[in-house]
């Protein structure tokens, strides 16, 4: 019975090359003889069927003349040919170059395929780190002395690893190459894929003499002083990230590595009196009966310093008096959160007879 191979992946007749890789890399996870689970018999049809629909020509002989074509039904009986599926022999895939294809799909299974190490600049270890700021600090613009302790590049050697310049030389392993071939047999045949030379760490060259201060990494632990601007507004828990301000990567001098980032986690500390909203200040202002009965002229805190504040006659306990532009800044933008005064009337405890006197003969007025 002829074979179905667009059945076989999953995907319709007019299915795209991107699609028809897609339903491959699924079934051949799925199918894998190696994998828990795996189906040799079943991942050889699916090999199968890919290794000819993701070729355009062979696309087209199959659409035409459907699987027998190989057994000489398409003009000349020159079939698929190249492909033996029948015992596992005669088929070698290449992992680990840029070329995409069955390198790139079974990197996934392997632990190859892609852009090897190599081929692409390593990055040192991102710091992170917490900063306490004041409600006062947060706003205007603030600087911050961090010292941290962390890898930097070694001041002897330059970053090299090298006890002198001269020293670096070509990785014999590898030939310069950063990696090697490394060839596993299954029982589908031989698959070869290149791996990071561990002997250069997939440099391509090495010291031959290491550094005595750093022992060939280019990079020691040392206590090291940052500066960093933290902007106005910044909001409790919000975090600055400095690019490269990390931990640097190995043998930095290389130029195949670069430092990882430094993340500042901001903490404003809670205020004695203020609290914050967003970027508005809310403060409680406690006055009593005959202020909030006949107003009053008073004195407050601000963040910016004191200002003077109307209390309006017959004022409402909990009634909110709103100070435009007396919060924080917009983070990233123009102008300020506001200041709101919650007014609240207190109750004396206790009185003088008095005062007793006075509040009785109010009471009698209907006060």
């Amino acid at each position: 019975m002829a074979k179905d191979y667009y059945e076989l992946l999953g995907v319709s007749k007019d299915a795209s090359d991107e699609e028809i890789k897609k339903a491959f890399r699924r079934a051949a996870h799925k199918y894998h003889p190696d994998k828990e689970g795996g189906d040799e018999a079943k991942f050889k049809e699916v090999n199968e069927a890919y290794q000819v629909l993701s070729d355009k020509q062979k696309r087209g002989q199959y659409d035409q003349f459907g699987s027998s074509f190989d057994q000489g039904g398409a003009p000349g009986g020159q079939g698929f040919g190249g492909f033996d599926f029948s015992g596992g022999q005669g088929f070698n895939f290449e992992f680990g170059g840029d070329g995409g294809g069955l390198g790139d799909i079974f990197g996934d299974i392997f632990g190859g395929g892609g852009k090897s190490q190599s081929q692409t600049r390593r990055k040192g270890s991102d710091v992170s780190v917490d900063v306490e700021i004041t409600l006062e600090e947060a706003v205007s613009d603030t600087e911050k002395d961090l010292n941290i302790y962390l890898s930097s590049i070694c001041q002897q050697c330059k970053g090299t690893g090298a006890k002198n310049k001269s020293d670096i030389i070509k990785c014999k392993t590898c030939n310069g190459l950063g990696q090697i071939k490394k060839e596993r047999r299954t029982m589908l045949g031989t698959f070869a894929q290149m791996e990071v030379c561990q002997d250069c760490h997939g440099y391509g060259e090495k010291p031959e003499k290491s550094c005595d201060k750093c022992g060939g990494d280019g990079k020691i632990k040392e206590s090291k002083t940052i500066k960093i601007k933290i902007p106005a507004g910044i909001a409790d828990g919000q975090t600055i990230r400095l690019s490269g301000q990390g931990e640097v990567g190995f043998r930095p001098a290389s130029g195949k590595s670069v430092a990882g980032d430094l993340y500042v986690a901001i903490h404003v500390k809670p205020h004695s009196i203020f609290k914050r909203n967003a970027d508005d200040i809310i403060y409680n202002l406690e006055i009593n009966y005959s202020q909030a009965v006949l107003g009053d002229k008073l004195k407050i805190p601000t963040i910016y310093g004191e200002v003077n504040l109307k209390i309006p006659s017959g004022i409402q306990s909990g009634k909110i008096i709103k100070l435009n532009d007396k919060g924080l800044p917009h983070l990233q933008n123009r102008g300020k959160g506001d200041m709101l005064v919650v007014v609240l009337i207190k109750t004396p405890q206790k009185i003088s007879r008095s005062q007793k006197r006075i509040l009785e003969d109010l009471r009698k007025e209907g006060l």
